[in-house]
């Protein structure tokens, strides 16, 4: 797929498309706003895979009409516009809500944290889904686990980083707690918009980016501004997706069509794994070819994320 076909599809869209529901002849419709591009591999295609078998497995009775980042409502804005009721339901990894409750993080990714399988089976059997709605339920919204990216890469440098002294005064593109933790390491840590990213590393406003890892970041093209990439990420060892609803739009749900959210919401955290571990191990094989260099991240690197990133996930 190339890059410019998810950053400039359904540029057109304006705002005046926030969501009212569609209701005709015991038929629901719902506008469905994402954070991200919304047929980007992996992280656009988990939200329109789960659209697709909500519509399938309710023989159309409740469908999604999916909105790519930016298009309906801001990308970081995602969770603020079902919680106004601007749009029923939406997708985004709930870190980009941070700022409302720093919690969030654990339900998306933490330096050091958890694999894939680690965090969906604190999700299902630790307690998590019961904390993680009990927190949202504070804002009126209800999640459902949707997507996982697995393994990530720790960023894309434009220098060699041989040890924390090259890390300082960069300018890196970063989101989450991995951010604040290369923020005690002198990194300027900066959250901008994914389809921003290249033109950010390409004009010079950028130094340093941390994406996903190899599959979504050749696809928006991060090779070609510089070759050094660096494992592992200990700053966000893999990240969670959620579809997050309005709690009073999910109450209109009958209880069979909740669970056929649920359902497919599952069944779409599945494809999204499969998908990232299949299409990381090719991408990683095609950016060699292309002169990209897998690099270690530097031992005193990675004790000084250690460092500080054990304070962040223990106050």
């Amino acid at each position: 797929m190339k890059r410019r076909t998810f950053l400039t599809a359904g540029a057109g869209a304006t705002a005046a498309a926030l969501a009212t529901p569609a209701i005709a002849q015991g038929k629901i419709e719902w506008n469905l706003p994402t954070s991200f591009p919304k047929n980007a591999p992996g992280v656009g295609t988990n939200v329109t895979n789960f659209a697709e078998k909500v519509a399938a497995m309710s023989d159309g009775r409740l469908s999604f009409k999916v909105f790519g980042g930016g298009e309906l409502v801001p990308p970081f804005g995602v969770e603020d516009a079902v919680q106004q009721g601007k749009a029923p339901v939406g997708h985004n990894p709930p870190y980009y809500a941070a700022g409302k409750n720093p919690s969030l993080h654990w339900f998306t990714a933490v330096p050091f944290g958890m694999t894939a399988a680690e965090h969906y089976a604190w999700l299902r059997y630790g307690g998590g889904q019961e904390l993680w709605d009990d927190i949202y339920a504070q804002r009126n919204l209800k999640p459902l686990y949707s997507g996982n990216s697995n393994t990530q890469s720790a960023g894309w440098f434009k220098s060699e980083i041989n040890s924390l002294e090259d890390l300082k005064g960069l300018n890196m593109r970063i989101a989450g707690l991995g951010g604040e933790m290369y923020r005690k390491l002198g990194v300027n840590a900066v959250l901008m918009p994914p389809p921003e990213i290249f033109q950010a590393l390409q004009s010079g406003a950028l130094d340093a980016a941390e994406w996903v890892g190899p599959f979504l970041d050749q696809a928006f093209g991060l090779q070609k501004i510089t070759k050094n990439c660096y494992l592992p990420a200990y700053n966000e060892p893999s990240a969670a997706l959620a579809i997050v609803f309005n709690k009073d739009a999910w109450a209109e749900l009958s209880p069979d069509l909740q669970a056929i959210c649920e359902a497919a919401a599952l069944a779409a955290s599945q494809e999204a794994l499969a998908q990232f571990d299949y299409h990381n191990a090719r991408a990683m094989a095609a950016l060699e070819a292309e002169g990209v260099i897998f690099r270690d991240v530097p031992d005193d690197v990675a004790e000084g994320s250690r460092r500080h990133g054990k304070r962040f996930v223990t106050n």
